[in-house]
């Protein structure tokens, strides 16, 4: 059974947790596989005053979120627990300090050597020509069906070769090779995964939206919303426009043969006139006097024949 200190500095820890949790606008949830003591230091002290960074034991965080969640019934809390799974820490960051966590997370990163068994971050490819290594070395080499040629005493490899695959564990051989040839493939940091905001657990993707793409997705909808509102016959805000620029359409075709006009419908009735005035309008239209001479008596042909059954709706 744990003696009193070892009670005490558990609760102590309980209470930072459930504090931060509960107190935080934003937490920042990462992974910290082969994260040096010396780097997540460096980490720390850059954060000071911005973010809190908090680590610690899966099972104590699950212990002290399950007896909050007991406690107050929080449902974002209980969704917090479902997720802790793996070498996960909290990054606790201040009001409008989650950029600036994430760029310092991104800058303390460290390379490293490839292991045996480790699971590769990155693939790693060797390129074509001189290693570096004697001829004595080859062996390495023929392990992992890598072709080379002895060129001036020093052994070449002749087609670029993957030697290790994203995704999958380093081999030995792999491993030995990379160490012989002094090369150190992957870096290694603070991984963000996910972030707890509001009682929700979101991707850390979402932080890579901006304005511009939000602004995109509502003009969409608002496209959506009129063009359904145009198809079913309901008059909406988002179909205000079309139904305007529709009644304009209409009203425009049945003064165009009357002698009566208005400000808004003269540069048509002018256009209808002589089109030609029109072709220094661009480019595409410099080009509509070669098949305009044609065109421009069939328009007016389908004009007249709609003129007949033209239902002149505002809403149309």
């Amino acid at each position: 059974m744990p003696n009193a200190d070892k009670l005490a500095k558990k609760q102590k820890y309980f209470d930072k947790l459930v504090d931060l949790v509960e107190n935080k606008p934003t937490c920042l949830i990462v992974h910290m596989d082969h994260v040096g003591s010396k780097q997540l230091q460096n980490v720390r002290i850059e954060l000071r005053g911005k973010a809190t960074v908090l680590m610690g034991k899966n099972t104590m965080i699950r212990t002290a979120l399950r007896k909050r969640f007991e406690e107050t019934g929080d449902e974002g809390l209980e969704r917090l627990i479902n997720v802790m799974k793996g070498n996960l820490g909290f990054i606790f960051a201040e009001v409008g300090c989650v950029d600036f966590v994430r760029k310092v997370i991104g800058e303390y990163v460290v390379p490293a050597a490839a292991k045996v068994g480790v699971e590769a971050p990155c693939d790693v490819v060797l390129p074509s020509g001189p290693c570096g290594l004697d001829p004595a070395q080859t062996s390495f080499f023929q392990a992992l069906n890598i072709a080379t040629k002895i060129v001036k005493g020093a052994i070449e490899i002749v087609n670029e070769t993957q030697v290790v695959t994203k995704g999958e564990k380093c081999g030995a051989s792999a491993v030995a090779l990379l160490q012989k040839l002094g090369i150190k493939p992957f870096e290694y940091g603070i991984d963000l995964r996910m972030v707890y905001e509001e009682g929700s657990v979101f991707d850390a993707k979402v932080l890579d939206i901006t304005d511009e793409t939000l602004t995109q997705k509502f003009m969409v909808g608002v496209s959506n919303v009129a063009a359904l509102g145009r198809q079913v016959g309901i008059p909406t805000e988002a179909g205000l426009p079309h139904m305007f620029a529709t009644a304009f359409k209409n009203i425009a075709a049945l003064v165009s043969d009357l002698d009566f006009t208005f400000k808004e419908v003269e540069i048509v009735k002018e256009y209808l006139k002589d089109p030609s005035k029109f072709a220094s309008a661009g480019p595409a239209a410099g080009a509509a006097p070669a098949a305009g001479g044609k065109a421009a008596p069939v328009a007016a042909a389908v004009e007249e024949e709609e003129e007949e059954d033209m239902d002149f709706d505002l809403f149309g």
